[in-house]
């Protein structure tokens, strides 16, 4: 059973290592799909549907095939198709450049039948042709309503966010003959995207390449190949030359996917003693046209009666995708919330209610927490502060998986002239994949980690599965381990016959392989290197379950102010609290914390899609009016890494959860306004204010 290395003697893994691809991104010269430029290339470009429901009666593309520069037009819905929601594709061109087939898609004639749709969620669950309706709370949930000590009843939303990569969905293209093509293009999914074309192309899997060298972001949308690999399969095909097509930021918002909005009228009571006693719910929420929608509620607090009811409501948008530890933070949200307001029904302070609900290592990180972040200075009264700045504390919890699993298959060769190359079809969303590869190998092999090549989002290279769901590191990293353990145990196997020591007796560290119990007997690496074969060393390794585990909580305590005048939020701190077994890099390791709370300060305070009803069509579909956290929304972020077990999970996900809530809960207790619905925006606020008044 193989073990990960003591940290405390560790240069590399578990340390603080910055990005070995830095200098390339922060130079420019990282590789992203935008980036690619290929000889003769097009440039593809999609039209989208105007409506939300309509069935597709003719298209005419004769027009624009006869636009300057175009060389391909090819119609993705033809007449009779059903078009779903705004901005479906409907048609495609390629062309000489981007202008010349944005130009054309305006030549295409397309003729609709239009069609009534339902874009709100809200009005939508009034039709049961979109919703069923829910039946009356049972008798059971009832008693144990009466029964409890105190109750709490209200609505509770979370609304649709939109996924706003800042890498844009696309690919590229280039048929190699008629049936094999390469493709460059921003996936979580090196290998998945290869299966998928393949199938879609109607060609062996073998026959097509898939390349990802660097990707800006994916969040959850980019797990398989989107309906824009296909159109621009088919438009390179076509022309006979290589086409590149990225949506643009308009279409990217409409079509690639969003976290679904949720929807709750809960009621739900205590007992003195804090413990929950029943939580009874009807939730309800969009994924667009699909009929599957749900989310984890209650979130991890458990109630003696639980009496939660799910529905889907269909309507004409763009449908759903996963969104970093999908319906995750909605369920949060929403339940930290309800938490929140029983305690103070009960007249108790919030954390020792979540105490009374919680063991293990979930309660020990509340109990740390609170220590940490000050939690006693609290005024134990919300709202009771006067001044027009107002200051109020919250909190809320996580849980995830985050364990690997098997199929990463990796290949590692140490060179006669002492480079390294380890290659795996992984793909690095910008969790800092490259890093502890190399790291893991420098750390055995005991050499510079600048000697280690990462070499990875390639599907030439050794299968490895999708970026989804934090099991990334978890699976790939004790693949590389295993590799790497076996090119050290060939290393010193050659550097024994030249030290004359048994390989068992040698350690290696800072370029050399010595003798343990004499270190002074040494030779340097490149000196076994130079001994090698011509072919050096190749090790291959493959997942090892006993290097991971899933299981991984967290809790996050949030200060806010909030400006009585303006109804403006301003975070000022949150500590995110969080365990992850071993950690390979410490600093990307906090990096992965603090992009995850940020990302939850969005949900709390500024993330929605808006949706016309008259026109049924998205308002905001842009960087400008949909939108993001930025520096005056920046607090102080302190991650702390809890330590639990010495086995890696992931860490990607569970971050972004608790935020909302822990925000929402400190927006009460600074203000004394309990605001149901996210984002907490000025407007809502001041109208809490008004009708307090």
């Amino acid at each position: 059973m193989s073990e990960w290395n003591d940290r405390s003697k560790t240069k590399y893994v578990g340390q603080r290592v910055t990005r070995v691809e830095g200098p390339l991104k922060v130079s420019g010269r990282a590789k992203y799909t935008y980036d690619i430029q290929l000889p003769d290339m097009l440039y593809g470009a999609i039209l989208g549907s105007p409506h939300a429901a309509a069935q597709v009666k003719s298209v005419d593309i004769s027009e624009a095939e006869r636009m300057p520069g175009v060389k391909a037009v090819h119609v993705v819905a033809g007449p009779g198709t059903n078009l779903r929601h705004q901005g479906q594709d409907v048609a495609a061109v390629a062309a000489t450049t981007e202008q010349q087939a944005r130009d054309a898609l305006r030549a295409i004639r397309v003729e609709y039948e239009v069609r009534p749709h339902r874009v709100i969620t809200q009005v939508a669950s009034q039709d049961p042709e979109r919703m069923e309706p829910f039946p009356a709370l049972s008798d059971e949930a009832q008693t144990a309503l009466r029964a409890a000590d105190a109750t709490i009843e209200g609505s509770y939303s979370v609304p649709v966010r939109i996924h706003t990569c800042l890498e844009t969905h696309g690919c590229v293209v280039r048929w190699d003959g008629d049936d094999r093509f390469t493709m460059w293009c921003s996936t979580q999914a090196v290998h998945g995207v290869r299966g998928g074309m393949a199938q879609n192309q109607g060609v062996p899997a073998g026959n097509v390449r898939v390349i990802c060298e660097h990707m800006g972001g994916g969040f959850g949308s980019k797990l398989g190949p989107g309906s824009e690999f296909a159109v621009c399969a088919a438009l390179a095909k076509k022309a006979k030359a290589p086409v590149k097509l990225m949506r643009d930021r308009h279409t990217e918002q409409l079509t690639t996917g969003n976290g679904p909005d949720a929807h709750a009228r809960v009621r739900a009571g205590a007992r003195k003693d804090g413990k929950l006693a029943v939580i009874a719910a009807d939730c309800f929420g969009t994924s667009g046209y699909s009929a599957q929608w749900g989310m984890p509620f209650p979130y991890v607090y458990r109630a003696e009666t639980r009496a939660v009811r799910s529905r889907p409501v269909r309507t004409n948008c763009g449908s759903d995708a996963p969104l970093r530890a999908p319906m995750h933070p909605q369920a949060c949200a929403i339940t930290e919330q309800v938490v929140d307001e029983l305690a103070y029904a009960l007249g108790m302070d919030p954390l020792e209610l979540r105490l009374a609900n919680t063991d293990g290592v979930r309660k020990q990180q509340f109990e740390l927490g609170a220590k940490l972040f000050g939690w006693e200075k609290r005024n134990p009264k919300p709202g009771s502060d006067g001044g027009r700045f107002r200051r109020g504390m919250g909190v809320g919890t996580s849980a995830w998986g985050g364990g690997g699993g098997p199929g990463s298959r990796v290949e590692l060769t140490i060179h006669r002239d002492a480079t390294i190359e380890v290659k795996l079809g992984t793909q690095d969303l910008g969790t800092g994949t490259r890093t502890y590869v190399a790291s893991i190998v420098a750390e055995d092999l005991g050499v510079d980690i600048s000697q280690v090549r990462a070499m990875i989002g390639d599907s030439d290279f050794g299968y490895s599965g999708a970026s989804g769901g934090s099991t990334t590191t978890a699976s790939v990293a004790p693949a590389v381990k295993t590799a790497s353990l076996e090119a050290r145990r060939q290393l010193f196997e050659k550097a024994a016959e030249m030290v004359g020591q048994p390989a068992e007796e040698l350690d290696a560290r800072d370029g050399k392989v010595f003798v343990s119990s004499d270190p002074s007997k040494s030779i340097t690496f490149a000196e076994v290197c130079s001994r090698l074969g011509v072919a050096g060393i190749v090790a291959n390794g493959t997942f090892d379950a006993s290097l991971q585990q899933g299981g991984v909580a967290g809790v996050q305590f949030a200060e806010v102010e909030v400006d009585m005048w303006t109804g403006r939020v301003r975070p000022i701190r949150v500590l995110a609290v969080h365990d992850c077994g071993y950690w390979m890099n410490r600093l990307t390791t906090e990096s992965q914390i603090i992009g995850g709370v940020i990302q939850g300060i969005g949900m709390a305070l500024l993330e929605e899609r808006k949706m016309d009803e008259n026109t049924g069509r998205c308002l905001n579909p842009d960087l400008e009016q949909y939108k993001l956290p930025g520096p005056w929304e920046m607090p102080e972020i302190v991650p702390h890494l809890f330590e639990t077990h010495q086995k890696v999970a992931g860490i990607g996900e569970p971050p972004v959860i608790p935020t909302a809530g822990a925000i929402a809960n400190a927006v009460f207790h600074a203000s004394g306004l309990r605001i149901r619905h996210l984002p907490i925006t000025p407007r809502k606020l001041l109208e809490a204010m008004d009708e307090r008044v």
